[in-house]
């Protein structure tokens, strides 16, 4: 069996809330909103959340998805360990992604908090070395978009 070769990627999300960077930056500091808007989902159920938000610390979620959608059945895994927090300013995480106990991805990602005339303007750079069985990069593009859409949503809560 011929193995895929490992897909690398970097894209730039790059977003405005009219929100303070103080208020931006908790979205991701605190579990309970961190967890609404980033674990929680209408096709998924969360199985597991932990974050431990500081420099070495480690966030953790586990879902299982609902009926009709292609990975019933199947358990998605995330850890994430903050290396660098700037607060209201920056997070620096590493991440990886496995289905079921099978690694996809490994990943560097990088918030950045710019305060602006409109409030906040965030800028997320991904980077992404892709394994055999993972979702690739327009797909792992198009969840942050729409994490993002989410955390926007509850900015306005």
């Amino acid at each position: 069996m011929d193995e895929q070769p490992v897909i690398h990627n970097t894209f730039v999300i790059e977003r405005n809330y009219p929100v303070t960077p103080e208020r931006v930056f908790a979205a991701f500091a605190d579990p309970a909103q961190k967890r609404r808007w980033y674990a929680e989902g209408e096709h998924n159920k969360v199985e597991s959340y932990q974050q431990d938000f500081r420099v070495g610390g480690r966030e953790h979620y586990a879902l299982g998805f609902k009926e009709g959608h292609p990975l019933t059945g199947l358990s998605l895994k995330s850890e994430n360990v903050y290396r660098n927090i700037v607060p209201n300013r920056r997070i620096i995480f590493t991440s990886t992604m496995a289905v079921e106990e099978k690694c996809i991805s490994v990943s560097l990602g990088t918030v950045e908090l710019l305060p602006s005339e409109k409030g906040t303007d965030l800028i997320l750079t991904f980077q992404s070395a892709f394994l055999e069985g993972s979702d690739g990069p327009e797909m792992r593009e198009a969840g942050w978009r729409g994490l993002l859409d989410k955390l926007a949503r509850e900015l306005e809560s």
